[in-house]
């Protein structure tokens, strides 16, 4: 089945590079982001990797873990782990899955469900399993990006994007194009003019009646 926005993320228990765990309970009540590799030792996903583990202060920062997934063995995933840190200058600090028999690929629609996890499956076939899956507190999907193999994904507009859903969440805004943390925001048209006047009693900016724009709540 299909996985999208608003859906529960599917649960699974899987092997990684930190042992054995389950999903649901390894988020906890905090956020997570789960992003997903075709294969070990290939040289975007090497590079994607260590940015991550250099990024990962930052994710902590805003209650976020971060864990990989790539459809090899945690065997491959261990001795990958030292090319990326020796390439990269940064040590993978995150939990890897190990997803040889795609069965996680699979659970969140990453793959053709009828594709197998045997030597006759090409390049072409883990193609799609370039995401990335932002998930909540409730363990449901908040966003969803996925990369063709050849473009490097951009981490720094995934901690952007997780900053616009945490914000979201809180306060009943909306992030226009290009926003960064601290710059003005939207009121969702949910909000009633009425409401709007209690929950942001300075008021707002409105070149047109549908945009209302403030400074980003705190």
């Amino acid at each position: 089945m299909a996985v999208r926005i608003g859906d529960e993320a599917p649960d699974f228990t899987a092997d990684t590079t930190e042992g054995r765990l389950q999903f649901h309970p390894w988020i906890g009540d905090g956020w997570a982001i789960l992003f997903s590799h075709p294969k070990d030792f290939t040289p975007v996903c090497t590079t994607e990797l260590g940015y991550m583990a250099k990024l990962k202060p930052e994710f902590e920062r805003r209650n976020c873990k971060i864990i990989g997934l790539s459809i090899d063995p945690v065997s491959d995933h261990h001795a990958w782990m030292g090319d990326i840190e020796e390439t990269q200058g940064h040590a993978v600090n995150y939990p890897m899955i190990g997803d040889p028999d795609l069965h996680i690929a699979k659970l969140y629609d990453m793959i053709h469900p009828n594709a197998s996890g045997d030597k006759a499956r090409t390049a072409a076939d883990n193609a799609t399993i370039r995401s990335v899956f932002l998930i909540g507190p409730d363990k449901k999907v908040k966003a969803m990006l996925t990369y063709p193999m050849s473009t490097g994904r951009n981490f720094d507009e995934v901690l952007r994007l997780l900053d616009s859903c945490q914000l979201t969440a809180k306060h009943k805004v909306a992030t226009p194009v290009n926003w960064k943390q601290g710059e003005d925001v939207i009121i969702v048209p949910a909000v009633s003019d009425a409401d709007a006047k209690a929950k942001f009693p300075d008021g707002w900016k409105a070149p047109k009646p549908y945009l209302r724009i403030v400074p980003q709540p705190k």
